[in-house]
């Protein structure tokens, strides 16, 4: 893991994994509010598959905030234990990096 962070620090820019990671969580939420809206007007729906994925991807926080926020796939298992799940790793991950990055630099 410590030589994975320490090719990270070296060699890519932070500020645009921020930005990433900044995006595809908006991408999460909003892709919950637009299934909702969707869902209730009896449109073509966002795949559950996709809405997972972007969880997957990095937008644990996004898509959580908005499935509670828009009440959204809160009686389906796979989501109201798969997207948590997804997002505690995920911040485990983080805090990991976090922690390598700490110790590389000082």
């Amino acid at each position: 893991m410590e030589v994975f962070v320490k090719y990270i620090v070296e060699n890519i820019n932070l500020k645009y994994v921020l930005i990433y990671f900044l995006a595809i969580n908006i991408i999460g939420f909003l892709a919950m509010g637009i299934d909702k809206y969707k869902a209730k007007k009896g449109y073509w729906r966002i795949p559950e598959g996709t809405l997972l994925m972007i969880t997957l991807l990095g937008g644990g926080i996004g898509t959580f905030t908005g499935m509670y926020l828009f009440r959204h796939k809160t009686k389906k298992l796979k989501f109201t234990v798969g997207i948590p799940t997804i997002l505690i790793i995920e911040i485990i991950i983080i805090c990991f990096i976090i922690y390598d990055i700490h110790k590389i630099i000082g």
